[in-house]
């Protein structure tokens, strides 16, 4: 004994050999819908139809979601001024892009004595890029680098932000 979800009505206890029989006459297949139930759940479809549809709502599906990629930005402490919006600027085309962005700011030799202008460059990046991004992870000393990674703000938060300015 199977129950029969068809088009025709709602589910109807038959036996296999009669829901078979209906999917035949019909042109069509029998596909199991709920095995664990008592009695079983099965339907009347176009198995063919049915796994396009399947596949088609999974492809949809896919090109709905956004990868968000985090690119990398590798700085010096003791930076040019040009350089330095040199690299804002391109941190800020990949934020842009829906990018989250992980500045590094590398130390070489005995530069590392002198952590603070790393954390003041990396304030600098911060405040260049107050209006499209927003501070994820502070920046943290690891080794002989400082990382802090920025994401994109949400156009809410702009929003916020640009009504609150305006004020």
């Amino acid at each position: 004994m199977v129950r029969l979800v068809g088009e025709d009505g709602g589910p109807q206890v038959i036996p296999l050999q009669e829901a078979l029989q209906k999917a035949s006459d019909k042109g069509m297949d029998l596909v199991e819908i709920s095995p664990n139930q008592d009695p079983p759940v099965v339907k009347i479809i176009d198995y063919s139809k049915f796994k396009f549809e399947q596949i088609k709502k999974a492809k949809e599906a896919k090109k709905k979601q956004k990868v968000i990629q985090v690119k990398e930005i590798k700085l010096r402490p003791s930076i040019d001024l040009h350089d330095f919006q040199h690299k804002v600027r391109h941190a800020r085309e990949f934020i842009e892009e829906g990018n989250k962005v992980k500045f590094t700011v590398m130390f070489r030799g005995r530069e590392v004595v002198h952590s603070d202008l790393g954390f003041k460059v990396l304030e600098d990046v911060k405040q260049a890029l107050e209006d499209v991004a927003l501070v994820e992870t502070n920046p943290s000393k690891e080794g002989r680098n400082i990382t802090m990674v920025m994401a994109p703000m949400s156009a809410a938060q702009k929003k916020r932000i640009q009504e609150h300015n305006n004020q």
